[in-house]
C-alpha cells in the first residue's frame, strides 16, 4: 500500500466547533446555495484570503494564469 503524497489535494475530513446559533445559520446559508457546510465554509474561506491577499502569501500562491494585483 503505498503512503499519501504530502501536497496532496485531496480533501481532509477536519472538525470544528461552533454555538448552535452559528450551526444554524450555516446549515441555512449551505442549503440556500444547495451546498454542503464544508463547501460553504470553504468557498467563504477562499474569498476573504484572496480579497486579504490578492497576491497569495509564501506558502499560498495564486493558480497558474491567475490574474493578479501589482
Amino acid at each position: 500500500m503505498s503512503q499519501p503524497k504530502a501536497d496532496s489535494k485531496r480533501a481532509k475530513v477536519r472538525t470544528y466547533s461552533a454555538p448552535d446559533r452559528d450551526h444554524e445559520m450555516l446549515d441555512a446559508i449551505a442549503r440556500y446555495h444547495g451546498s454542503s457546510k464544508s463547501a460553504m465554509i470553504t468557498g467563504l474561506v477562499r474569498k476573504e484570503f484572496w480579497r486579504i491577499f490578492p497576491n497569495g502569501t509564501e506558502t499560498v500562491t495564486p493558480d497558474d494564469g491567475a490574474q493578479v494585483r501589482s
